[in-house]
């Protein structure tokens, strides 16, 4: 069973991720603002929901097991009629949410933080109708930053879990095809996928740099901006899914 108290902790110390967040979420209302999300859960919403971000929704649920970032969800959506949120695992509230209709559902950084992410995604199927949108992400395991670390000698394998993936007690880096495989096992249909963020150092690497200066915002840019010219080594994968059959 995870830690939820130790995870948060970490979660909040961990350098860059901050960074690292921001782009994930960028990423994330790209595919909104495609698909015109209009009914939106957000499975998993840390420190900074994403109806901070992306506006033009008819109704946001968020759904967060731990207390303190359920607590700065709801203190954040004060006074909003708009937004709701719930503490809780998505399989537990599974009944409460049915009452609702969702056309873009949210797993964002969670399937490689489960030791069985399928229950999960089964869970997320459950309240998926013809038109859902599922959108997972997750770190890649053939990321610039790991595959330098296999060249140097400091894993043995891409696939290898890091020190800071012990720590934020993360039990599976995935590749494109093993997540493809995972969700097809599930009943999914994968409509869109890809990577995004070009890291070329670890967390702590790429948090020095920036302390140092040598890290710009506009390198940061142009890390963002580069992915399509690494396609498959970017530093997350995103992916839609819909229900097979469903399109």
């Amino acid at each position: 069973m995870r830690d939820l108290a130790a995870y948060q902790d970490s979660y909040q110390a961990l350098p860059f991720e901050d960074v690292q967040a921001r782009f994930r979420k960028r990423k994330i209302c790209e595919f909104l603002a495609k698909h015109r999300a209009r009914r939106i859960l957000e499975v998993g919403c840390g420190l900074d929901p994403l109806f901070n971000h992306y506006l033009t929704f008819d109704r946001c649920t968020v759904i967060e097991p731990a207390e303190r970032f359920f607590e700065n969800a709801r203190a954040q959506a004060q006074g909003r009629t708009d937004v709701q949120v719930i503490r809780g695992t998505l399989e537990e509230k599974l009944p409460e949410l049915a009452e609702g209709e969702y056309d873009f559902i949210v797993l964002s950084s969670l399937l490689h933080e489960i030791a069985d992410p399928v229950p999960l995604l089964d869970a997320a199927a459950t309240l998926c109708s013809p038109p859902t949108i599922v959108h997972v992400n997750v770190p890649n395991a053939y990321s610039v930053h790991r595959l330098l670390a296999v060249a140097m000698g400091v894993i043995g394998d891409v696939h290898a879990r890091s020190s800071v993936q012990v720590q934020m007690q993360q039990s599976h880096t995935f590749d494109v095809a093993e997540l493809r495989t995972l969700v097809q096992s599930r009943g999914f249909r994968v409509v869109e996928e890809g990577t995004f963020f070009i890291k070329p150092f670890t967390h702590a690497q790429m948090a020095s740099l920036q302390r140092s200066g040598f890290l710009t915002e506009s390198m940061l840019e142009g890390f963002y901006r580069l992915s399509p010219q690494f396609p498959d080594q970017g530093s997350e994968i995103c992916m839609n899914m819909v229900l097979d059959g469903a399109r």
